[in-house]
């Protein structure tokens, strides 16, 4: 589980991530990354890095999903601390991520938040 300070719940903050940020796309996954301060929180620059994640009923039945779901936020709750304060992040399978095994996510997710950042994480 990610902890409570760093999801994505609100509709708004996952609108935020897929407008304004930036998007990298791999193979078994799409990350949208909106860097900045927490448009909704008190203005402070330290609020921690969120994320959220986007299932749909193309990657499989709810089992399949749920697995799904389960791996890409034990692999982001890893990630999240070279991840900019205040960042948010939307993580959406693509159809293929039911049937693609747990490093095969890992290494997209990496790839993915490698182009974002620039090779500059932590």
């Amino acid at each position: 589980m990610l902890p409570s300070e760093n999801r994505l719940r609100r509709r708004e903050d996952f609108a935020t991530a897929l407008r304004r940020g930036r998007r990298a796309g791999r193979r078994h996954l799409v990350v949208h990354l909106s860097s900045g301060t927490d448009p909704h929180g008190s203005g402070e620059s330290a609020s921690p890095a969120r994320a959220g994640f986007v299932v749909s009923k193309a990657v499989g039945n709810s089992v399949v999903r749920h697995r799904v779901l389960r791996r890409l936020r034990h692999l982001v709750r890893d990630r999240l601390s070279g991840l900019p304060a205040g960042s948010l992040v939307v993580v959406r399978a693509l159809p293929g991520a039911g049937d693609a095994a747990h490093d095969q996510l890992a290494r997209d997710l990496d790839a993915a938040l490698e182009r974002l950042l620039g090779g500059v994480r932590s």
